[in-house]
């Protein structure tokens, strides 16, 4: 099946939540997506954790595992901020060119408060609309400088949903030191 993932878990941890069988639904649900993002980062820093941040990786999955199975998670656990950081993340990267991204609209789609979304992010360097920002300016300068494509400034600041040329200019500068043509130029 096209999207389908398949986990398997220790039978002792979950057993009492599954009575042994297998349990399917929508990969969709925010406690499914939550539960991939984290399983993902772990995928990819795995050979760096230490022993105690194993341990808590596999904790915070059995955790994760269990809302998922109850269709609820506790979205007030520290330990699980990382991985609705990840999701909120993922989620935002594929609707990078949606006018109606926001905060909110990825909160409500993870069934959790923005206040809550904003925690996740508070340990990070930025914040989620920072992201969203600086994720769409990177998508931005990559079209203005892919070869082939003659996109005109206010065409990326439109696509990008920039109010207007001299605001994106602006973002554009502050992020990469450099107007559009000096970073075409840097980049080609």
């Amino acid at each position: 099946m096209i999207g389908t993932r398949i986990f398997i878990f220790p039978g002792d941890a979950l057993r009492p939540l599954v009575a042994g069988k297998p349990r399917t639904g929508p990969a969709t649900s925010p406690a499914a997506q939550i539960l991939m993002a984290h399983t993902s980062m772990v995928q990819r820093t795995v050979s760096d954790l230490s022993p105690a941040g194993a341990h808590a990786s596999r904790n915070a999955l059995l955790e994760l595992t269990k809302g998922l199975i109850l269709d609820h998670f506790d979205d007030c656990e520290p330990a699980f901020t990382p991985a609705l950081a990840q999701a909120a993340k993922d989620l935002a990267d594929a609707r990078l060119t949606d006018a109606e991204l926001s905060p909110s609209a990825i909160a409500a789609q993870l069934h959790v408060s923005v206040r809550t979304l904003q925690r996740a992010f508070a340990s990070l360097d930025e914040s989620f609309s920072a992201y969203i920002r600086r994720r769409r300016l990177e998508e931005a300068a990559e079209a203005l400088t892919a070869s082939g494509l003659q996109l005109s400034i206010s065409e990326a600041a439109a696509l990008r949903h920039f109010t207007d040329s001299s605001h994106f200019i602006r973002a554009l500068k502050k992020q990469y030191h450099a107007t559009p043509a000096q970073l075409a130029r840097r980049l080609t």
